[in-house]
């Protein structure tokens, strides 16, 4: 039996009702595939700073750096302005444990059908590979002149020859094992410094993966390709500004939202990984039991494929396709009416 100590963030509205069922996976092909996993629970959410005035205790990353993954269920809430709430937990905790890749996978599964008559289950299948501690999303900049007519904001974008290569590394080596292509998301068009250092870093990268295919598109052009013509993408890289906005355009072509999974990935195991799903925290349906557990429970098999667990992952997988494929049962989102409770248990019964 292998044991893995675990970090659960539940966070804020769904995140508290989709992390239970996606553990209550875990626990079920757990056991069958003699994996063991020790939940530590901590209460760090936009509660907690209304309460404390902090998303999480000034230690907090001491607390969670020995686990082997942290899995959160969603941050954000009325009341509590959405940069405090990433900037108070999501973001200290990418940028300590150096978790640079943010990966979030894209299929559309047999029996729910995306918004595009194109895309079909045997046709989109794609990864989108996003940069995630650097980029546009930096600290440097700042708000002058408050309350002044030049009052003004400067926020600058920063990006590394490291942090740019190690991504595309990443992404070409993720290329390779899937045998597709490559796309790297660019508009170095427009933006005249950091778009032709990240295409010339992205084709230096590529001379050592003979084996992937490759080509650079300009992000609006990629937008509107991806809603034509999904099927032609496999490995999506893109910095962490395009990857934030492709993912989530991917996931709705999918069907919906609150299927997405995502891993906040060390790849070098240095540091614990984060894993979330992507729909957020939804306060509009929280507590009325109605959450798509499948974010959740997909964003679990991300993490036991990370923890080394491949073939557990793949059963997680094949049974939510299962009971997609098989069942007529669908949350609210999805055009049905059953309950988080009732999808997860149809989960566990195609794994038992």
């Amino acid at each position: 039996m292998v044991t893995h100590r675990i970090a659960l963030i539940p966070g804020d509205g769904i995140g508290q009702e989709v992390l239970p069922a996606a553990t209550a996976v875990l626990d079920v092909v757990g056991r069958r595939h003699g994996v063991a996993l020790r939940y530590d629970e901590f209460d760090w959410s936009c509660e907690r700073y209304l309460r404390e005035g902090a998303m999480m205790p000034e230690d907090g990353l001491d607390q969670v750096r020995d686990h082997d993954a942290i899995f959160l269920g969603a941050v954000g809430a009325p009341g509590v302005p959405d940069h405090v709430s990433l900037w108070g937990l999501l973001i200290p905790i990418r940028r300590e444990f150096r978790q640079y890749v943010n990966l979030r996978p894209i299929r559309v599964f047999e029996g729910v059908p995306s918004p595009l008559r194109e895309a079909t289950p045997d046709d989109v299948d794609l990864g989108v590979v996003r940069e995630n501690v650097e980029g546009e999303y930096s600290e440097v900049g700042g708000r002058f002149g408050r309350g002044f007519p030049e009052d003004m904001a400067v926020q600058e974008s920063v990006f590394t020859r490291a942090g740019v290569s190690r991504i595309a590394d990443y992404a070409f080596e993720l290329a390779s094992r899937r045998g597709g292509g490559l796309t790297s998301a660019t508009k170095s068009n427009g933006i005249v410094h950091t778009m032709p250092f990240w295409d010339e870093i992205v084709a230096e990268r590529a001379a050592g993966y003979p084996d992937v295919r490759w080509n650079s598109e300009h992000i609006d052009a990629l937008c509107a390709k991806l809603v034509l013509s999904p099927a032609r993408f496999d490995v999506i890289v893109a910095s962490n500004l395009f990857g934030d906005i492709l993912s989530d355009l991917a996931a709705a072509l999918a069907g919906s939202i609150g299927m997405a999974p995502a891993g906040n990935i060390n790849p070098e195991h240095h540091f614990p990984s984060m894993f979330e799903p992507v729909h957020g925290s939804a306060p509009d349906i929280t507590g009325n039991g109605v959450a798509n557990p499948i974010g959740a429970i997909w964003t679990a098999a991300m993490m036991l494929e990370h923890l080394g667990h491949d073939a557990a992952a793949h059963d997680v997988l094949d049974a939510i396709a299962g009971v997609l494929a098989k069942s007529d049962l669908r949350t609210p989102d999805l055009g049905g009416s059953a309950s988080t409770e009732e999808f997860t248990a149809a989960i566990v019964d195609h794994l038992g």
